[in-house]
């Protein structure tokens, strides 16, 4: 979910994204979805593992690794500048948001936004990444249920539609296909590096890979949904900032401000990412500088964020699309060069985080051949010795706890349950002295007379 989160923001929850990328273009917009829809899936997968697979704490380390170093600086630089640029539009985005549904002006959209950034920027990444895939069920379950709405209610007179889409929109690109690329190729370089961040925390290259495919399918559902949602819609919301809002608002005026609250979560979500991520970058070799970089860059953010939102999604997420593209095939391909050896790696981890369990857990008797076999299996391994055994511990660590937690409150509850029962016998027991005559009385004449 933390993946979908940083992807979906302001342009993708409002809408904005699929009316320029795909609706503008009528029904060959629906092709490119389909473009768009594969390659976020392979992308997803790829960045995710490549992140565990090299316990990444920020993006350089996978590009230094996967590309040559010139086209490393570029997807860098690239990378950073795309942080930057997506996190002050989502400022304008929640801005946007709030004026549009409850008429409130520019500037206190963005000035709570810019509260609710600043103070989780000042969590820890496994935090943050909790925060991020807490909020995003929400997106999907008002989405899911405007694609329902609208598919139940809509006119499916698909040359109306596809007439009207080509002749009052304004398309991203001049070619489908062509932009169908650019948006994948925005989105991906947009989650790259919180992805890789995230993904990098954990040592289960196989658990990122996973997390990758259902990130990355969820993406590609929703991004479909919205589509056809606003492709069916296409006359009542061609004129919206937030055209997403106005298909919730259609359904019911509470739901709409419902809806608008979370597409400023969404908003949040994406914001926090750009910005924790972009500090994480610049302090990479000063980490004790995190958090007055972060808090400058934030700072800046703001101040730029009061542009026209809809402007800033089409004159921005198109110029970093081009650098997405690159970026996508670059890890596309070194995913696929590396599949051998990052199944490879994933037997060696799940080894040592065997052995790391079985010396860790006192239950269980770790002696001189484990530990030979757990140095042994630690020296084998692709990734620097001590950071995976740092990782690995702290996943095996809260594994163990979480256990411990699940036992003390099973034993708790079977102590309940005895006591409840022993109270309970005890009561029968005094029930039964007083009034042992009448009970003996009753059984005996069921014995005699049993018709």
């Amino acid at each position: 979910m933390a993946l979908v989160g940083l992807i979906v923001g302001a342009g993708f929850a409002s809408g904005q994204e699929m009316l320029q990328y795909f609706v503008a273009f009528g029904s060959m917009g629906l092709w490119g979805l389909t473009i768009a829809a594969v390659i976020m899936v392979v992308g997803s997968v790829a960045m995710m593992q490549l992140g565990s697979y090299l316990l990444a704490d920020e993006h350089t380390v996978v590009f230094s690794k996967v590309t040559h170093p010139i086209l490393a600086w570029i997807l860098d630089i690239a990378t950073v500048a795309t942080l930057f640029g997506v996190g002050f539009v989502m400022f304008a985005g929640g801005g946007s948001n709030l004026n549009q549904k409850f008429d409130l002006p520019l500037w206190v959209g963005t000035a709570i936004m810019l509260v609710l950034v600043l103070g989780a920027g000042m969590l820890d990444v496994n935090k943050v990444s909790a925060v991020i895939g807490t909020i995003t069920p929400l997106s999907i379950t008002f989405i899911v249920i405007a694609t329902v709405y609208t598919f139940a209610t809509a006119d499916w007179d698909m040359a109306a539609h596809d007439a009207f889409a080509r002749a009052n929109l304004e398309p991203a690109m001049d070619w489908w296909w062509l932009s169908a690329l650019n948006y994948v190729g925005f989105c991906l370089i947009v989650a790259v590096s919180m992805a890789i961040v995230i993904a990098g925390a954990n040592a289960d290259t196989r658990a990122a890979g996973w997390g990758g495919l259902v990130g990355g399918s969820t993406y590609a559902i929703l991004l479909a949904c919205s589509t056809l949602t606003l492709f069916l819609s296409v006359e009542s919301v061609s004129g919206d900032d937030m055209p997403m809002l106005t298909v919730v608002d259609d359904i019911h005026p509470w739901l709409g401000n419902i809806m608008s609250i979370v597409i400023y979560l969404m908003v949040f979500n994406t914001a926090i990412g750009m910005f924790y991520a972009m500090a994480k970058r610049i302090t990479r070799n000063r980490p004790e500088r995190f958090r007055p970089v972060f808090i400058v860059g934030t700072l800046i953010g703001f101040a730029l964020g009061f542009l026209p939102f809809s402007d800033l999604v089409g004159v921005v997420y198109p110029t970093l699309g081009w650098a997405g593209i690159l970026l996508s095939f670059t890890l596309a391909i070194a995913w696929y060069r590396s599949r051998g050896r990052i199944s490879k790696e994933a037997k060696r981890r799940d080894r040592v985080r065997n052995l790391l369990r079985r010396k860790l857990d006192p239950n269980k008797k770790f002696g001189r051949r484990d530990e030979k076999h757990l140095r042994r299996a630690i020296r084998a391994a692709h990734a620097d010795n001590e950071t995976l055994v740092e990782a690995i511990t702290e996943e095996v660590e809260a594994e163990l706890d979480a256990e411990d937690k699940e036992a003390t409150l099973e034993a708790a509850a079977a102590e309940s349950e005895e006591a409840a029962g022993s109270e309970a016998a005890e009561a029968g027991a005094g029930t039964g002295s007083g009034s042992g005559s009448g009970s003996g009385s009753g059984r005996a004449t069921a014995v005699k007379h049993p018709d």
